[in-house]
């Protein structure tokens, strides 16, 4: 544990022309008199750490000092590559390897390019849940993605409807969806390869053995097709509806785009106040209810008669509201 702060103190002093106690104390957790101590353990050792005292000293290496220790490990290099998610990194419990990492990096960077990672830091952020939904994150995340890092099998139950099913899975990939976690994994019984949710998982366990990765298989091909499949599988129903040229237009912010547009496409002329009739795919009348409501009398729906009428009530009910 010591050791691996000291070489973490080599290289924020390597990063920076220098730096206080009390800064050095913040980024590693420790005291200031640790600190000190410390400093004193890398002189020790060879390593040129030079104080300077008074309100505004601090810290520095003296001489040109570079160490050679930042080259990258696995774990590290892997969690470079999502440094710009730092939310997904929290969940899945690789914060602490990607701050190595950039550390690392920014110690082995020419001095004139040591404030490209907080440059480029203050021009990009991913922040990837949707408004005003707060998903925590699954409790059972971090087993998932220390199993999918390792390429390790797991024995997983997970809620279906009203029971719990357990299966054996090779987790091959996380997909983090509008701040729901999903893994997709290939079932060895029968070797498809499946999607599911983990926050549906209520127990996981990861075995020693690891499984071998099928090289062709292309994470995000598979998830745009099984998203796509998804999409498709829920829209059971259709209802058919007449739209002005605002509701037309307006349509594509009420429902899902795609489906908008394609319903769009099929559409026939419009008629002589210039409203088209579409029939549009839905996943049930509930939802299309709370979809169309959103578009108001710039929306008539035709059919199914019972939605009619429940937007006809509707419209009687806001009439003697506003009456």
């Amino acid at each position: 544990m010591r050791a691996a702060r000291l070489i973490k103190m080599v290289l924020l002093l390597q990063s920076r022309p220098s730096m206080t106690a009390a800064e050095l104390a913040t980024e590693l957790e420790v005291s200031e008199r640790t600190i000190t101590r410390d400093a004193q353990a890398l002189s020790e050792a060879g390593v040129p750490v030079y104080a300077d005292r008074g309100r505004t000293g601090g810290y520095r290496l003296v001489g040109g000092y570079r160490t050679r220790l930042t080259g990258l490990g696995r774990d590290e290099a892997e969690a470079l590559f999502l440094s710009g998610v730092p939310g997904a990194l929290r969940e899945m419990g690789l914060e602490d390897a990607a701050s190595a990492a950039r550390l690392k990096v920014s110690a082995a960077l020419m001095p004139s390019l040591r404030d490209a990672p907080q440059s480029a830091a203050q021009r990009f952020h991913l922040d990837a849940p949707g408004w005003f939904k707060e998903t925590p994150a699954p409790e059972l995340l971090p087993a998932v993605a220390e199993a999918v890092w390792d390429d390790r099998r797991v024995t997983a139950r997970y809620r279906r409807q009203e029971s719990e099913v357990g299966r054996e899975l090779e987790p091959y990939g996380l997909v983090l969806k509008a701040g729901v976690w999903y893994v997709c994994a290939r079932v060895p019984a029968d070797g498809t390869h499946r999607v599911y949710r983990i926050d549906r998982f209520t127990e996981v366990s990861v075995g020693d053995e690891r499984f071998v990765r099928d090289e062709g298989f292309d994470l995000p091909g598979f998830w745009e097709e099984r998203a796509a499949q998804f999409a498709r599988a829920i829209l059971r129903s259709e209802v058919v509806v007449r739209l002005t040229e605002a509701g037309a237009r307006q349509l594509p912010y009420a429902t899902d785009r795609a489906v908008a547009a394609e319903a769009m496409e099929s559409a026939g002329a419009p008629d002589a106040a210039g409203r088209v009739t579409v029939t549009l795919p839905v996943e049930n009348d509930d939802v299309a209810y709370t979809q169309l409501m959103a578009l108001g009398p710039e929306a008539e729906v035709l059919e199914p008669a019972p939605l009619r009428e429940r937007f006809a009530r509707a419209a009687e009910g806001s009439a003697a509201l506003y009456r």
